[in-house]
């Protein structure tokens, strides 16, 4: 059977999506229903905070980063339910910008992944500014593309009963054939925490469960779960015509980092190593463990090693075993925080200085951030560990360190979505390699 999905998405950021996908999601799964989610675009955060509410892994849609075998095989193997509930990222429609000229709709939007997969969006509204003109914004969107379907309204922090009164009025006259699911009122007691890449993460709560229920609860009194689960539609996505997704694994015995400094990996394409037969073991810096013995890979995803400099610096045991797999050439594969960690200093936002494993001629800083943010599309300049010289990747890069010295090869190119060039990319020292790029699939493999 094909599962029903739907998609969660607002006009802007700060809507509530978040807030309502988790109290939706938690109440649904408390009801007995089998019910699965997933993230549009890339993000580490919320699918964490998904994962929490419906205990089971919640993978990432990005219609510009992702082939479409690649999301065709997230739908078939990892999103098998009686519902899926689909979180957007910032407006409906704010994607990539694409090159002049190029009029795909493929632009990583959650409108995007509404066309692809026919599914029916319900549209947060922040009414707190608004009363009767919420429906000509909601008419707004829901005339903008034929081939995005807004089914479903949801009123967020909404005042009292007069309120509540207009805004229904609006929408009964102007938008009988999009049903309202409820009007949430404001507050301000259920909200999460927040730091400078996004929301604290799920690991760091530490109430989640709490918060989940009390979420949960909240919803039920404010919103037609019932009419919100009848919304959803089967995905039209075809089954994958082959069975690659993302990247081949780094290694055969892989050793990943994984722990509140080491958190940004994609629980997706690690289950795809896996299914390519590869040994994934864990280990965490913060606890000065060191990578499994016997790997031949070693995996530094990204996080906020920033936050922990200090802690990170003093563990001797793991630092050292970094500098020891790089003598004896075991692959170590860094993104980001990663990266930061494989150079020789980590400036913290105090400006104290933290030394790291030094395999890398890098110095990084956050005593005076800079927002480096985007889709990255870029080409493997010679033959890596694992990857061909002239593969080409996408992903993208959210960062706000600064770069005080970055000198040796660099592995890739890179430009950014709309095709603009910005330069090389990353470093290589031996069989180490890293950069501030996420990498998500291949979009063009040499074999």
């Amino acid at each position: 059977m094909i599962p029903k999905g739907l998609i969660v998405a607002a006009p802007s950021s700060n809507s509530g999506k978040t807030f309502v996908t988790l109290g939706c999601l938690h109440a649904l799964k408390r009801r007995g229903i089998d019910v699965a989610s997933a993230k549009v675009g890339p993000d580490y955060i919320d699918p964490a905070f998904h994962a929490a509410a419906t205990r089971r892994l919640c993978p990432n849609l990005d219609g510009w980063a992702m082939r479409d075998d690649t999301l065709s095989s997230i739908l078939e193997h990892h999103l098998r339910a009686d519902l899926i509930v689909c979180e957007g990222v910032m407006g409906l429609f704010d994607g990539a910008t694409l090159p002049a000229g190029n009029h795909s709709t493929k632009d990583g939007s959650p409108a995007d992944i509404a066309r692809r997969t026919g599914w029916p969006v319900v549209l947060v509204i922040d009414a707190s500014a608004q009363a009767a003109s919420a429906a000509a914004l909601i008419h707004g969107f829901a005339s903008f593309d034929p081939n995005v379907q807004i089914k479903g309204v949801i009123f967020n922090k909404v005042g009292g009963p007069g309120h509540i009164q207009l805004l229904k009025n609006a929408c009964d006259k102007y938008l009988p054939e999009i049903d309202i699911l409820g009007f949430i009122p404001r507050q301000t007691e259920l909200a999460l925490p927040e730091r400078h890449l996004g929301l604290v993460l799920a690991g760091e709560h530490p109430e989640l469960d709490k918060f989940l229920d009390q979420s949960a609860d909240f919803l039920e009194e404010h919103l037609d779960l019932n009419k919100l689960y009848q919304l959803g539609t089967p995905s039209r996505i075809s089954s994958p015509q082959n069975k690659s997704s993302f990247f081949n694994p780094i290694g055969q015995r892989i050793a990943i980092a994984k722990d509140i400094a080491f958190a940004f990996a994609y629980p997706a394409l690690l289950d795809h190593w896996h299914e390519c037969g590869a040994e994934l073991s864990f280990f965490s810096p913060l606890e000065d463990e060191t990578p499994d013995q016997l790997c031949d890979a070693i995996y530094l995803p990204g996080g906020y090693p920033e936050l922990h400099g200090a802690k990170l610096s003093a563990n001797r045991n793991f630092l050292g075993a970094l500098r020891a797999y790089h003598d004896i050439g075991t692959t170590i594969f860094g993104e980001c925080g990663g990266y930061m960690t494989l150079g020789r200093g980590l400036i913290d936002k105090d400006g104290t200085r933290h030394k790291m494993a030094g395999i890398l001629n890098l110095e990084t800083s956050f005593a005076k951030r800079k927002l480096h943010l985007g889709y990255r599309e870029i080409k493997v300049l010679q033959d890596l560990p694992f990857l061909k010289k002239g593969t080409i990747l996408r992903g993208h890069e959210f960062h706000y360190a600064s770069i005080l010295q970055e000198h040796g090869t660099r592995p890739f190119s890179a430009q950014n979505a709309s095709g603009i060039p910005i330069g090389k990319m990353g470093l290589i020292n031996g069989n180490c390699v890293a950069s501030f790029f996420h990498m998500i699939d291949i979009h063009k493999n040499i074999n």
